[in-house]
């Protein structure tokens, strides 16, 4: 893998990772399509932890707020006191996360036959076509006034569903979660933070399993490819960084359904190159 390849699939992570399109299924389009090389186990781990970092930095003050309740909660349990009214926000914010996440383990059983999906480039065109429809139906919703302090435990079971669903090839986990939470009656700002931060353990731990993935493969790291990885992954945390605000930004515009016409123009595009057959190394 050349400096220029790893540099190329940081850029793709950190846009497809955050913006509405499906980074699963732009790097199995471009990986069939382009003759893109797929990117080695632990060069994948990394890119996505990388696009981790990027989440932690344009929301370093949630997420600090959010571990300093989630031990005073602790705290209160063994000290047996209790707070009068009701519990601070980014509290609450923590249980939501939790309960939003559930619904991802109902996939791990499957989470093979569901990654197996992105082998056909036809099923992938098909979902980055219905990943268009739930974009576009998601900006016709009235906007909502829920926030962490008046969302309920179905409210985000159902946006955790939506993002368990979107682990299949195709299918946009920024777009569905946030899609999920404007229909539920999210305000635009918390449907985005919510699915950004809703993230995190749903990214860590599917890089620790990958991670022991890699752990079980012989021979280690060879030097010549750190400096590669590296520069794989500062692409990746950078444009990712700017990818979040941008997404932060169309959505409360109103605009976010924006993207809806790229993912019926590629997935139009490239399904009709499925049809034919053409790859870059069939092309004439």
């Amino acid at each position: 893998m050349s400096y220029f390849m790893s540099a190329i699939l940081g850029f793709v992570q950190g846009v497809a990772e955050f913006l509405p399109i499906s980074s699963s299924g732009h790097l199995t389009l471009f990986q069939h399509f382009l003759g893109m090389p797929e990117a080695d186990q632990l060069f994948n781990v990394l890119l996505h932890f990388a696009t981790l970092l990027a989440v932690c930095v344009v929301y370093w003050q949630d997420i600090w707020e959010m571990i300093v309740e989630f031990f005073s909660f602790f705290g209160d349990v063994f000290s047996h006191s209790s707070r009068r009214g009701n519990p601070p926000e980014a509290r609450r914010m923590v249980l939501l996360i939790i309960i939003g996440t559930l619904p991802l383990f109902l996939v791990l059983p499957i989470k093979d036959r569901v990654e197996a999906f992105g082998n056909n480039p036809i099923f992938v065109c098909c979902a980055l076509l219905v990943t268009g429809c739930i974009l576009f139906l998601s900006d016709q919703m009235a906007r909502g006034h829920k926030t962490a302090r008046n969302a309920t435990l179905i409210d985000v079971l159902l946006v955790g569903a939506a993002q368990a669903c979107a682990t299949i090839p195709g299918l946009s986990r920024s777009g569905c979660t946030i899609s999920a939470g404007m229909v539920r009656g999210f305000d635009r700002k918390f449907a985005v933070r919510y699915s950004f931060l809703m993230s995190l353990p749903a990214v860590l731990g599917a890089t620790l399993l990958e991670v022991l993935d890699v752990l079980k493969l012989e021979g280690g790291v060879p030097a010549e490819n750190i400096p590669k990885y590296l520069l794989g992954m500062a692409v990746a945390a950078v444009v990712g960084y700017f990818s979040i605000q941008l997404v932060k930004l169309l959505a409360d515009q109103g605009r976010f359904g924006a993207f809806s016409f790229y993912c019926w123009g590629a997935g139009a595009l490239f399904l009709l190159l499925s049809i034919m057959g053409w790859t870059l190394t069939t092309a004439p």
